[in-house]
């Protein structure tokens, strides 16, 4: 394992050709730092119905692993981080072994299998009859101590649900350094007293089985004592000395400890230093055993960095790589061939009878595809009076449940305590609110309580903390159910659309996981209003243009949100699925503006512009300017066309609801991207019809500039390019020029 995983790096530095001369990298010694702790996981404890999430610098130790278990090609170990190789970091979409869980964005990998838990006991709450057949697993994470310094961690570790889960087991590898650094402090005591008032359990190995018997003979205690109180670079600096060093430095002037190591011979003295509990196969098997199941648990286990390499506990060794020469002499010492680096164990030997018992254990059955239900593109209803989107997307799953109840029954929403102020009541009291046990609603037989907080392992709402992280990371895992478990789920989570950025990064690492799920933004923009500049998202239209994986929509309208929502819906749980992202508002508008065609035919072409990016909202016969807009300022830019016709500039108007989508149908037919359909260019922005355009939208911009390059037109983009204030809808508009004097100015100031 060590021999295999420093030769995948040394390779993809030193063997592989490199005709650009940028730095390939890797990590050899944070890959052996995990050796042991993974060779006796996965070759005596782990289960085909485990699911471990590995340290994103100790990928090729993951793929030694899956080679000498049959499960990786012998043609990819010479590409780590080449083109169609092995990926950088463990990958479960894009490498071609089995990886449980993607790595890579620090903290996000940890806390993936806390997530994977909560949607496997979801899965089996909901559709037990189908997923009986598979036995309890565990959710390993093996990650670095340095890793513990994320936020991310420490959100997912104090949310209450989180104690309860006894199946999620945390493997820290405590090698003491960072990537510039020894860490000058030792925290494994602080650590263990955070994870333990956060109900874990908690198993130390510190100390290997060598170091335990030297600590019982006399002068032992003064050993213990002189490890223990030395502050972490000084144990770094000792694994760099030979033993009359070591003879020298580690007494520190204690007559007892100077005799115990006097009686030491030199291989026992520089094996004894380095005699960690992480490096330790019976103390490994010992912590793997001790494992209590009925709450979470964390080991640590202390751990050399670059543990059996020449760079060995050096300070600068997070990317040092070995030499040609070293190379050759850790062959030498580990017994194998530095010219044959791929060699298998030979299937009569014990390690090859071990290596094929264990593949037979971990073997696990084909995921069959299950195609999740059928999701109506239209429910019936045409909203009338005043209404918001954000009222709609309620509205819309409530209807759900009585047109397409087997479709409805995979839907989970989640949200950070934000369920009441973003209109989810009527949904939570519809479907109630999941736990893993029932629980009593003490307020069922109060008359002023309107939502009703029903707990229940049916339910189908699912409320955390205010911690957006989670909330992307657990959508992100009931979104990866239909290819981990075939159990297909349809995930929501929904929260304040200024937060969304704060989400959007382990997110955004959940769809490039192979998750699929819908985030749902609201309120949102200076639409808010009274809330004031802190509360007013500006960037997050622009998501659906720059984010891979994901369809943005931001609809102006009820029935806009409900057909956006459907369509983001059908793209779920599926190979060739996606996720979505849609930014509502709290602003009402008046639901006749939509002009929502009474005829089906007409109706069905409207649905279908509005879930391909845009429509024809407003036509003049001869229009002299064209208005773009999105969201909840739809009413000012259809006042201005009113205003402008009338003083002799007619004026078209065009809905935009995915500027992404627009832009993919642009890029398609510039030959910039892949085939698809662009028809929508011609229906919304037909050449025919094209004039000066005004883009405007309740945030930045720059999100619909683009849109001028469509048929090459001059143009005026209008949004908030500032931070907001408090004050009326009014006020904010006409500061941020999006009323609807600022939309006649600035068409009037196109026109030749």
């Amino acid at each position: 394992m060590l021999w295999l995983s420093t030769a995948i790096i040394d390779h993809a530095n030193r063997v592989r050709p490199n005709p650009g001369g940028m730095k390939v990298g890797g990590h050899q010694a944070s890959s052996a730092s995990m050796v042991s702790i993974m060779t006796s996981l996965w070759f005596g404890h782990l289960r085909a119905q485990d699911r471990v999430s590995v340290k994103p610098h100790a990928s090729p130790v993951l793929h030694a692993i899956n080679y000498l278990l049959g499960e990786l090609d012998e043609s990819y170990l010479p590409t780590l981080r080449a083109f169609a190789g092995l990926q950088s970091y463990p990958s479960r979409v894009k490498d071609p072994d089995p990886v449980d869980y993607s790595t890579g964005s620090v903290g996000i990998g940890a806390t993936a299998p806390i997530w994977g838990a909560l949607a496997s006991r979801y899965l089996k709450h909901h559709f037990a009859s189908r997923t009986g057949e598979l036995p309890a697993g565990r959710q390993y994470s093996l990650l670095g101590d340095a890793e513990l310094d994320e936020g991310a961690v420490w959100e997912a570790i104090v949310d209450p649900g989180v104690a309860e889960l006894g199946e999620v087991v945390w493997v820290a590898d405590v090698n003491r350094q960072s990537l510039d650094r020894v860490v000058p402090l030792i925290t494994a005591d602080r650590l263990r007293g955070m994870f333990t008032a956060a109900g874990w359990q908690v198993i130390t190995l510190k100390y290997g089985r060598l170091l335990e018997d030297l600590f019982a003979r006399p002068g032992g205690d003064a050993l213990r004592h002189r490890i223990d109180a030395m502050p972490n670079p000084e144990y770094q600096r000792l694994l760099r000395c030979d033993a009359a060093e070591l003879r020298l430095r580690l007494p520190g002037g204690d007559e007892a400890l100077a005799g115990l190591i006097a009686s030491l011979d030199d291989a026992t003295l520089a094996a004894a230093i380095r005699n960690l509990g992480g490096h330790d196969h019976s103390s490994l098997d010992e912590a793997y055993r001790a494992i209590d199941d009925d709450r979470p648990t964390l080991i640590l286990a202390y751990t050399i960095k670059g543990y059996g390499l020449p760079i060995e506990g050096h300070p600068q060794n997070h990317s040092a790589l070995l030499t040609a020469e070293q190379m050759r002499q850790l062959a030498s010492q580990l017994g194998t061939d530095a010219d044959h680096p791929w060699s298998r164990f030979a299937p009569d030997t014990a390690a090859g009878r071990l290596c094929a018992e264990t593949s037979r254990r971990l073997r696990r059955p084909a995921v069959p595809a299950q195609a999740p239900p059928d999701v109506p593109t239209d429910l019936g209803r045409t909203p009338s009076g005043v209404a918001t989107t954000q009222a709609a997307l309620g509205r819309a799953l409530l209807d759900l449940t009585r047109e397409a109840p087997e479709a409805a029954g995979r839907v989970v929403t989640v949200s950070p305590d934000v369920s009441s102020s973003t209109n989810l009541g009527g949904w939570v009291n519809k479907v109630g609110v999941w736990s893993a046990r029932e629980r009593t609603d003490w307020f069922a037989d109060d008359a002023e309580t309107i939502l009703h907080w029903r707990e229940k392992p049916t339910g189908q709402h699912i409320e955390l903390g205010i911690a957006e992280t989670n909330l992307v990371g657990l959508i992100g895992e009931l979104g990866a159910t239909w290819s981990r478990w075939a159990q297909p789920l349809l995930p929501i989570g929904v929260l304040y659309d200024p937060f969304v950025e704060r989400a959007l990064e382990p997110w955004s690492f959940g769809i490039y996981a192979g998750g699929q799920s819908i985030l749902v933004g609201t309120p949102s923009g200076v639409s808010l209003a009274p809330e004031g500049g802190a509360h007013q998202s500006i960037t997050t239209p622009s998501i659906g243009i720059e984010q891979p994986g994901c369809v943005a929509y931001e609809p102006a309208f009820a029935i806009d949100t409900e057909w956006c929502l459907l369509a983001s819906l059908a793209r779920l749980g599926r190979p060739d699925g996606s996720s979505a992202y849609l930014r509502l508002s709290t602003r009402p508008v008046s639901q006749k503006l939509a002009g929502v065609p009474a005829d089906p035919a007409a109706r069905e072409r409207r649905r279908r512009q509005v879930v391909a990016g845009a429509y024809p909202l407003r036509r003049d016969p001869e229009p002299k300017v064209t208005i773009a807009v999105m969201g909840a300022v739809v009413p000012e830019a259809l006042a201005a066309a009113e205003r402008l016709s009338a003083a002799g500039v007619p004026a078209d108007v065009v809905c935009v609801t995915s500027p992404g989508l627009i832009f993919q149908a642009l890029r398609v037919r510039q030959g910039l991207q892949a085939a698809r359909e662009t028809w929508i260019l011609d229906q919304a922005f037909p050449a025919a019809r094209a004039t000066p355009l005004v883009t405007v939208l309740d945030g930045h911009p720059h999100t619909l500039a683009f849109l001028a390059t469509i048929n090459r037109v001059p143009h005026a983009a209008l949004g908030v390019a500032q931070f907001g204030q408090s004050g009326s809808i009014e006020d904010l508009y006409r500061y941020n020029g999006l009323d609807t004097d600022s939309i006649i100015r600035a068409a009037l100031d196109l026109i030749p």
